[in-house]
């Protein structure tokens, strides 16, 4: 049997970011694992503000985790100097963001060549290669534009032309076709599908987009830092409440998106009943709320009656006074 090679690893990866806001330090990841093996493509769904991004730039070497190992390529990122973490980003991987992030000085033509000119490649050979790609995405008429001048779908294209010229074993995309318009998109999506089945190409794809997350082998749900579930071809991004599958992690940990979590009645103690060809029947019983805590009235040791004092010890036996549950 053939082993595949995983292109890109994260384990427990965590990412917290400090604030000196009331509400305290903003826990965007919370241990995440993932595997992407070479030529495989991944699509990240999720909420707003569920750490899709953040993800996104641990993964690319862009941020640094607060804690937790990335190994891309079979380089831990996290323990690799600036200049070598460079090296292995311009041979490896090529990001796509919905912003574009074009250079605005630079035309789309010098735009598109310049990685190659980073890699050392000559002007004249970046150009033409340059003005290939563009003819592929067909706006190879707007070549001597500057981004000014491109309008948002133009100026993604020439953004998805940067980020194929390298010939990249991983795209790291975020929204990639949010600024097309459909045909466009789909003419994007084709050449992805082509890159992906015929060069072997990996993608991790951060999506709304039902057309996007269909293109994926798998799509991970991502709520509140986690991931919480993982689908496989088709998943309807519109409506994840139906169908879901559980990740359980080889700890035997399962996080429950937090809708189902309220479903099934909420944080508390759940018995396992029967268990039989894949099927876990659960039965809840709720954790009650805890009260408000107080001094003993009677020491528990000797049966003393503290009355109205605040005595931390019982003057008759010397046992530490508890704290109990008022009702209790």
């Amino acid at each position: 049997m053939k082993v595949v090679d995983s292109i890109l690893e994260a384990s427990s990866l965590y990412h917290v970011y400090e604030s000196k806001a009331e509400d305290g330090n903003v826990v965007a990841l919370r241990g995440i694992h993932i595997d992407i093996k070479a030529g495989e493509a991944i699509a990240v769904v999720g909420p707003s503000g569920s750490g899709k991004s953040t993800l996104m730039k641990c993964l690319g070497g862009l941020m640094k985790p607060s804690s937790g190992s990335v190994v891309m390529a079979g380089k831990n990122m996290t323990r690799l100097s600036g200049k070598e973490l460079v090296h292995l980003r311009q041979k490896t991987v090529s990001f796509i963001f919905q912003e574009g992030n074009l250079l605005p000085d630079m035309n789309a033509r010098d735009n598109v060549a310049q990685p190659l000119r980073h890699q050392g490649m000559s002007s004249r050979k970046a150009l033409k290669l340059a003005d290939e790609m563009l003819d592929r995405l067909g706006i190879l008429p707007r070549a001597k534009a500057l981004p000014a001048k491109l309008s948002g779908g133009e100026q993604q294209r020439v953004a998805i032309a940067r980020a194929l010229i390298t010939n990249p074993r991983l795209i790291l995309a975020d929204e990639p076709t949010g600024a097309l318009d459909p045909i466009t998109s789909r003419e994007v999506l084709a050449l992805f599908k082509d890159l992906h089945e015929n060069d072997g190409v990996s993608f991790l794809i951060v999506t709304h987009s039902k057309e996007v997350a269909s293109f994926a082998d798998r799509s991970l749900e991502l709520r509140d830092g986690r991931f919480v579930a993982e689908h496989g071809v088709g998943v309807d991004v519109e409506d994840l409440s139906r169908n879901r599958e559980l990740i359980i992690d080889e700890t035997g940990t399962v996080t429950l998106p937090p809708d189902i979590l309220l479903r099934i009645g909420g944080p508390g103690k759940y018995m396992v009943g029967d268990i039989d060809n894949g099927h876990l029947s659960l039965t809840g019983e709720k954790i009650a709320a805890i009260g408000k805590l107080e001094l003993a009235k009677v020491c528990p040791a000797c049966k003393y009656d503290y009355g109205d004092s605040d005595d931390q010890l019982c003057p008759a036996c010397g046992s530490s006074r508890p704290m109990v549950e008022v009702g209790s």
